[in-house]
């Protein structure tokens, strides 16, 4: 994937995320991808080989980090969860949320 020649809509493509943990990449840039992630429910305890920026874009979700008190995150909050910190992300409710993380990082539980 690379960047497109036009802008995209985020608010579309949030809307054509259907079930809860859904992703699509937007764009990729500097070794990294930018995903619109449905954050709906908690995503289990993991962690990645590096950096994990989340911008939320709508809603409110929690990050649990471990042996750390719980931050949470509301529209246009930005937070970074450093490289090999276990993690866990949970909404209530419905919200959406920018990811940028490395190409070919992967969840490791």
């Amino acid at each position: 994937m690379s960047s497109p020649a036009e802008p995209i809509s985020i608010s579309r493509l949030a809307d054509s995320l259907s079930i809860a943990w859904d992703a699509r990449d937007v764009v990729t840039a500097n070794g990294s991808v930018f995903r619109l992630i449905r954050v709906e429910g908690t995503m289990e305890w993991h962690h990645h080989e590096e950096d994990q920026l989340f911008v939320c874009w709508d809603g409110t979700f929690t990050v649990e980090l471990e042996a750390s008190p719980v931050v949470e995150l509301k529209r246009g909050d930005v937070f970074v969860v450093p490289r090999g910190t276990e993690h866990k992300t949970h909404a209530n409710g419905l919200a959406h949320a920018l990811m940028s993380i490395g190409v070919h990082t992967m969840a490791r539980p």
